[in-house]
């Protein structure tokens, strides 16, 4: 299979053989329903789950096109990159999240940073919830609906790409030459690394299962005996709590 498929690239980037460009798009196209699978996005009134198929599958054939075998990255690295962004630049120009939506996922992510920079402890529902001013079933909604919509991932925090339009797209192959990013990228794993550590056990053990082991949310969910939308809601809440470490010690270097 790797002989056939690297046969099928020497054709297409020696001779331009659009017959072989299908044929590794064709091979690849897993990869377009595996991404979005992966991504959390519940499909709603705005964009269905064939348009974010579709949209997968056009960052599959901006992957192919630009795609150098000759360079140490796997291919599914690199697509899955690609895959990702393409979905994510479609969503956010459809203003996927609500505003008031986003302002809550931004304050509560301040909010859980703060107060476990000042705790030196994971912030329990009832301290944010009160730092909030809010209740903690007012909090559980919240982060609910916040997982349903959230984009944010481990992939994008690994590369310090939450907010960009195109998280990580081209990083392996950058990293890989720029030795101040590959420093910056391994700076960036080990205080994610740390901060995973940090988590409480429940949103730890979800975050292993979900990235490390390739469960899925249902699939974790009978793990651990909850709903599977609550499995949504640790996740989120274990995405929040990381993002927020992880931009406040961005702020705390640029004040430095």
């Amino acid at each position: 299979m790797m002989s056939d498929m690297s046969q099928l690239w020497r054709r297409y980037r020696t001779q331009g053989d659009l017959r072989a460009r299908e044929e590794i798009i064709s091979s690849y196209a897993y990869l377009a329903k595996y991404v979005v699978d992966r991504m959390l996005l519940r499909p709603n009134s705005v964009i269905g789950y064939d348009d974010l198929i579709g949209h997968a599958v056009v960052g599959l054939i901006d992957a192919v096109e630009k795609y150098d075998p000759s360079r140490n990255v796997k291919f599914e690295t690199y697509a899955m990159a690609r895959v990702r962004g393409a979905v994510l630049d479609a969503v956010k120009s459809l203003d996927w999240m609500p505003r008031s939506l986003r302002a809550s996922e931004q304050e509560i992510k301040r909010t859980f940073a703060d107060l476990e920079a000042s705790l030196g402890r994971p912030a329990s529902d009832r301290e944010v919830a009160a730092e909030l001013g809010v209740d903690v079933d007012t909090l559980s909604e919240t982060i609910g609906q916040i997982g349903q919509s959230v984009l944010m991932s481990l992939e994008d925090m690994m590369v310090g790409a939450e907010d960009q339009a195109a998280p990580g797209v081209a990083v392996p192959a950058d990293a890989e030459n720029d030795p101040t990013l590959a420093a910056e990228l391994g700076e960036r794993k080990r205080l994610l690394a740390r901060a995973i550590d940090a988590l409480p056990d429940r949103e730890k053990l979800v975050v292993g299962l979900y990235y490390n082991e390739g469960l899925t949310l249902k699939e974790i969910a009978e793990v651990l005996g909850v709903t599977e939308s609550r499995a949504c809601q640790l996740h989120s809440k274990a995405m929040l709590r990381l993002h927020g470490k992880l931009a406040r010690h961005a702020e705390l270097m640029l004040a430095a």
